[in-house]
């Protein structure tokens, strides 16, 4: 049977003929007129010819490889029984589009494809799902039962999808703390460009998303595929070509060596692999972006400025001082407060106290209801910070429970931040966290939890189980934490922030609101890692922070306009000492916070734009709302440039026929630069058409580096 299934401008053509597993014949721009003769011409048509030397029959790439066909690429499902049965060749009993049976061919719009195969000796049965989303992201997953009465070791369950030739160049990410998300940019190679993470969190210098795409692909232009492994815990992105041309993306989770061993009648399911197919990294992204703005709860435009202590007081919980800083930031028109680290237990430093969820009598002998009623008082939420699956060997719990402590064996792992990891694997350590942590929640008004996660997890064994593999465990009972948190507090908001944005996957995004970027919230740096992070996520969940004149990370200075100016382009909020503002700082602060207010619809609900050809200091980014009747862009020059001034501004995706009033957006005083005479000494701009401010653009100012200029693009 062959499955056509069209949506947002995205065709999959899925082929479960003669019983085999399904592969995907084709996933590109949407075909039309795809009826069933043309369904079946085009499969045909596709059809290779044997090269030489090869077996006789070409080889089908099924969306679960396997050796079966005569691939001798990655297979899909690696394990044995005991070492049988390490190639099993499945044979399909049923395929449902959407939960009806499927006939010779059908067609439709998104919708969700169910198969179930049994192995040639009725040993394993498998079922693979693949979904076309309404965003026209494909998006498939496998799971594998053991249907014999000898356990089933499983070692490997990834799923891959083809790409074609054109497909030359791959693009997908590295980093590290403090530095994420940096782009790295390949040809395809021959043979397999593999990217493991085993950190146990996705990872600061995670794949992130894998593209292939025509050469010199950019955010406007170029065909490409990407792939995302939607999983917070070890994972694989890879990329494959075989002699015979074949081209694959394909991800899953990474298991460790017997994690999973699968007794009769257990399964095991392997996470989303999610893929997008489009024009440009913006289109890309869009899809990513229009996937999780259709996610209930829906995460409002409407975001609360919020201000987090922690570049302010760090461990130094004075109570007056903390509500001084509250006081300071509701006159600055914040709308959220967040204490973070340091309010618990014995915790004085980061070295002792942590997995105590307790408040410290010492620092907060009345408790935290001073600073949270005088909080609520002032009309803002209240936020905390918790770091629930991490605990110092300085701590209550870790003397209680050193069995609850991850590790490999009787010694623990090499320490990292002076922290072990608690494994919530085992039931009991699960409650006690989970019972802390409500009990927090029930006695103070808390609308948002910082949820932080500060270290890999390196030999992360159960040390009830003889020291077994437990982080595809510990992953499934962070969500289900999570998930029960949510329950019980169903209007709270959680964030996720793993050593800044080393937890940035679309499984955490289903459970949480907002990703805290980076530590490092350098305006300098943050244009670059705000840049890439939203080739996944909408900006209305990437935490962007106004940071002190002085960097804490790395020690550069800069003005306030810089660092209002980078920050407005996601989730705005505060981590500075506004006790060191002086009034004119405090001044242009209101009007930034009031300017964001004005315009966070557009800001955090515009389709994101990136423009291409600019040097590598120049970076001019918006956000356009999806009428196409305004924008806000804005041109960063973040090093000295040659030539001086900086090349025309111009804008993408307006409507090119319609008129568009240009003007540069001045909050607070006049930056110092030297402005083109289009910009009028009234500074209302000028009126052109959008395919104008696309083609020919407009002359740069002057400025400085570590400056950044903000132009509004209104119909007329």
């Amino acid at each position: 049977m062959l499955i056509a299934l069209t949506a947002a401008g995205v065709t999959v053509l899925i082929d479960a003929t003669a019983g085999r597993l399904p592969a995907v014949a084709y996933w590109g721009p949407a075909l039309p007129g795809l009826d069933a003769e043309q369904a079946e011409s085009l499969v045909a048509a596709a059809q290779p010819v044997t090269g030489s030397n090869d077996p006789e029959i070409r080889p089908r790439v099924a969306v679960l490889p396997g050796h079966e066909t005569g691939w001798t690429g990655r297979p899909g499902l690696r394990g044995s029984f005991a070492g049988a049965g390490w190639s099993p060749a499945f044979l399909v009993t049923e395929v449902t589009v959407d939960g009806d049976p499927v006939g010779a061919f059908h067609a439709g719009g998104a919708g969700r494809v169910e198969v179930r195969a049994v192995d040639d000796a009725d040993r394993l049965e498998l079922r693979l799902t693949l979904e076309l989303l309404p965003a026209g992201l494909l998006r498939c997953r496998a799971a594998v039962r053991n249907l014999a009465g000898e356990p089933y070791a499983l070692d490997d369950l990834v799923l891959a999808l083809p790409v074609p030739a054109e497909a030359t160049e791959l693009l997908d990410f590295t980093g590290r703390h403090n530095q994420e998300r940096v782009p790295v940019r390949t040809p395809f190679p021959a043979g397999t460009h593999l990217r493991e993470n085993r950190k146990g969190r996705t990872g600061a210098d995670s794949a992130y998303l894998l593209h292939a795409g025509t050469a010199g692909f950019g955010f406007a232009t170029g065909r490409i595929w990407a792939v995302h492994t939607a999983w917070s815990g070890n994972h694989t992105h890879y990329a494959e070509q075989v002699h015979t041309g074949e081209r694959l993306l394909g991800g899953g989770e990474l298991l460790l060596p017997g994690e999973i061993r699968l007794a009769t009648g257990e399964s095991y399911q392997s996470p989303w692999l999610y893929a997008a197919y489009g024009d440009g990294l913006d289109e890309i992204a869009r899809r990513f972006h229009r996937h999780l703005r259709a996610r209930e709860p829906k995460v409002s435009t409407q975001r609360p400025v919020t201000l987090n202590v922690w570049e302010a007081v760090y461990f130094d919980h004075d109570t007056d001082r903390l509500i001084d800083l509250a006081e300071r930031a509701a006159a600055a028109g914040v709308e959220r407060y967040v204490l973070d680290d340091g309010w618990f237990g014995s915790r004085r430093d980061d070295t002792s106290g942590l997995g105590d969820w307790v408040v410290s009598p010492e620092v907060w002998p009345r408790g935290l209801h001073p600073l949270v009623d005088r909080v609520r008082a002032l009309g803002m939420q209240f936020g905390l910070w918790f770091e629930p699956e991490m605990v110092n060997p300085d701590s209550d719990v870790a003397r209680a429970h050193p069995e609850w402590i991850m590790a490999a064996r009787a010694a623990w792992p090499i320490e990292a931040r002076t922290q072990q990891v608690l494994n919530l694997g085992i039931p009991e350590a699960y409650e006690h966290v989970k019972t802390q942590i409500l009990a927090v929640l029930r006695e103070y008004d808390i609308g948002y939890v910082k949820w932080d996660h500060n270290r890999d997890l390196v030999e992360a064994g159960d040390q009830t189980h003889r020291g077994r593999p437990g982080v595809h465990a510990q992953t499934l009972a962070f969500y289900r934490l999570l998930d029960e948190i949510r329950a019980a507090h169903p209007g709270l908001e959680i964030e996720s922030c793993s050593s800044g944005g080393a937890r940035v996957d679309l499984a955490v995004l289903e459970r949480t609101d907002r990703v805290w970027v980076s530590d490092n919230i350098d305006p300098h740096d943050r244009q670059r890692v705000m840049r890439w992070t939203a080739q996944l996520v909408p900006p209305e969940y990437l935490g962007s922070h106004i940071a002190s004149g002085h960097s804490h990370v790395t020690g550069r200075r800069h003005d306030l306009a810089f660092r209002a100016g980078t920050a407005i382009f996601g989730h705005l909020g505060i981590e500075w000492d506004l006790a060191e503002a002086t009034e004119a700082e405090a001044a242009e602060l209101r009007e930034w916070v009031a300017f964001f207010q004005r315009e966070r619809d557009l800001l955090l609900g515009g389709d994101i734009v990136r423009l291409d050809g600019y040097d590598d200091r120049i970076l001019v980014h918006g956000a356009v709302a999806p009428d196409r009747s305004r924008a806000l862009f804005a041109m960063a020059i973040t090093d000295s440039i040659t030539p001086d001034p900086a090349p025309r501004l111009r804008l993408r995706d307006l409507d090119p026929e319609a008129r568009y009033r240009i003007r540069p957006v001045l909050v607070g005083p006049e930056p110092r630069l030297v402005a083109p005479g289009w910009w009028g000494a009234d500074r209302s701009g000028h009126i052109l058409t959008g395919a104008a401010l696309e083609l020919a653009g407009v002359a740069s100012p002057r400025t400085h580096p570590d400056q950044v200029v903000l132009y509004e693009a209104s119909r007329v």
